[in-house]
């Protein structure tokens, strides 16, 4: 039988994939003092609550409030769990992301390193959280501008992915398309150009012609045919993408 947390944190996120913020963190609040009652101010649970009560402020961009509560988060995970358990890499990969977003790329990336270090330890070099956290450090490495260490993350992330989910998932696509992006901002359009087909196919494949993350991928090569001059294949992606988008209004 559930307890109350559990049917308290169950409204949290059925309201949070609603859209409704404002409910969905009345019910986390809730859900926060139950279990600093139930579990005491430092068991996980507290924290579990405490970072889906971020994850609310972060997702209407209220950084501010958001940040000490992943820290307090963070610190009682430590505390309780030690310092290489998964849940403590959950909470440094979610003050990456704050931090990314803040502006503050030498902070995300202490976040996303020391993150990374626990996932590969604790869970080994090959699993999927290990791909999250190289992905996010080589999203952080492009805004940086840092591209040689954004494909470095990117290439072995896509590696991992393949190997788990095999060469043909949607997810493949995502980080296919991720890594052409990182070549078609520096001009290299032949490695770029390849990985960008491959992205559309699998995603043709996957949801059909006229889905919107087909069309995704249509715009990227079409700005990428745009840039490298050929003119006449860029306009008829740009066209086919827009075709896909009216669709899916």
């Amino acid at each position: 039988m559930p307890s109350l947390w559990d049917e308290l944190n169950a409204k949290v996120s059925a309201f949070y994939k609603q859209g409704n913020y404002s409910k969905a963190i009345k019910f986390a609040k809730q859900a926060l003092d139950v279990a600093k009652q139930t579990f005491g101010p430092d068991h996980p649970s507290v924290a579990t609550s405490l970072n889906n009560l971020a994850g609310i402020y972060k997702a209407q961009s209220e950084l501010s409030d958001a940040e000490p509560l992943y820290e307090q988060a963070l610190l009682i995970r430590k505390n309780a769990l030690g310092p290489d358990h998964p849940a403590v890499a959950d909470s440094l990969n979610n003050l990456g992301v704050l931090y990314k977003e803040l502006g503050d790329f030498f902070e995300a990336e202490t976040m996303h390193k020391q993150a990374l270090t626990i996932r590969e330890k604790s869970l080994g070099q090959d699993h999927l959280d290990v791909a999250i956290s190289l992905n996010n450090l080589a999203v952080l490495y492009d805004s940086w501008r840092k591209f040689p260490e954004s494909e470095q993350m990117h290439i072995r992330a896509l590696q991992i992915i393949e190997k788990n989910l095999g060469r043909h998932h949607v997810v493949v696509a995502t980080s296919l398309n991720n890594l052409a992006g990182i070549y078609k901002t520096q001009g290299m359009y032949e490695k770029a150009e390849p990985l960008y087909q491959r992205a559309l196919a699998i995603r043709e494949k996957i949801h059909g012609p006229n889905h919107p993350s087909v069309a995704i991928v249509l715009r990227n090569l079409s700005t990428m045919y745009k840039r490298a001059g050929r003119t006449d294949e860029a306009q008829k992606l740009k066209d086919r993408a827009r075709a896909i988008e009216a669709k899916n209004k």
